[in-house]
């Protein structure tokens, strides 16, 4: 039996619903939750470095699976008729010549729009779907460091882009704040994809999704976001670009650290273009104006919830 919004809302922490009305309309609101009972679609992209979206759409068809293009984005996929589980099985996905990934997972790595032979800096990079992804959009030509702290996280980030065939990434297992003192000014651009309390992942499905949210928690991711921002700032050339995302709703994890940046740093924001539907722009009430440059997709059938803002370093 589907869950209905009532439902839902009485199992969803009462700070995270109260945080909801208070950012949006009702009818929003009831809209993010439709999007958290949605069981949603298997996405994936074609992996450039090693395949095409021709080939791919032969193969899906030869083997009968019904798929969409993105609009915003030729190479990713939206699977119908298929699961996680059974992409798994694929050939195809065994020798790395795609790789599942949520769609608004994959509008970070657009934003920052790397060019060929540039120096990046994927900050926070496990388990790496966005760090193949910048190799592709590269064409595999440059050098990307993907730093991650966690150990394990870690080795399965070394895992997927040995099997992406990602020869231009050097994986670091270290602290993201630390890089930007070891590597200053050293990258033309930087993604922030920070950890986060995950709001725009909670599903009706997994009470593990949202059952170790709090306040509390929200208040001390903020702290370290700060300061992997800074860290993020130190690491970028002067004219470099800084894109950071997260996967929550709340504006202490999202707005409110555009505002404290804005503030702190040599930055400017800079809009986003590209056309998505489910996209509004950033909550600039008595905030820095520009905050409205920034991107909030709210969770639906097709996405998860997710925030996207890009800086130029003065």
């Amino acid at each position: 039996m589907p869950v209905s919004i009532t439902e839902i809302k009485n199992r969803l922490p009462k700070e995270f619903m109260e945080n909801l009305y208070e950012m949006f309309t009702p009818g929003m609101v009831d809209n993010i939750l439709k999007g958290i009972i949605e069981k949603r679609y298997t996405t994936l992209r074609v992996n450039t470095l090693k395949y095409n979206a021709q080939e791919l759409m032969r193969y899906f068809k030869e083997q009968n699976i019904k798929f969409e293009r993105v609009l915003w984005y030729p190479d990713a996929f939206v699977i119908k008729n298929a699961n996680e589980k059974d992409i798994q099985k694929l050939d195809i996905y065994q020798k790395g010549y795609i790789y599942i990934q949520s769609l608004p997972s994959m509008v970070p790595p657009l934003v920052l729009a790397p060019k060929e032979n540039e120096n990046i800096l994927d900050l926070t990079a496990a388990p790496g779907s966005k760090t193949t992804q910048i190799v592709s959009l590269m064409n595999g030509k440059g050098h990307v460091l993907a730093n991650e702290l966690d150990k394990m996280r870690c080795e399965k980030l070394k895992y997927n882009v040995k099997m992406q065939g990602a020869d231009i990434v050097e994986v670091v297992n270290g602290r993201g704040e630390k890089i930007g003192s070891q590597y200053k000014e050293q990258f033309d651009r930087v993604l922030l994809d920070t950890p986060c309390s995950g709001e725009g992942r909670f599903t009706a499905y997994d009470v593990q999704s949202y059952r170790v949210w709090s306040p509390k928690k929200v208040n001390e991711l903020t702290k370290m976001q700060k300061k992997l921002f800074q860290s993020a700032y130190d690491a970028l050339k002067p004219n470099g670009i800084l894109v950071y995302s997260t996967c929550t709703l709340n504006k202490e994890e999202n707005e409110y650290i555009l505002d404290w940046a804005l503030k702190n740093f040599n930055l400017k924001m800079v809009d986003i273009d590209i056309n998505i539907k489910n996209a509004m722009p950033g909550i600039n009430d008595g905030l820095e104006k520009d905050i409205k440059k920034s991107i909030r997709i709210l969770p639906s059938k097709d996405m998860e919830g997710f925030f996207v803002s890009k800086f130029i370093k003065k």
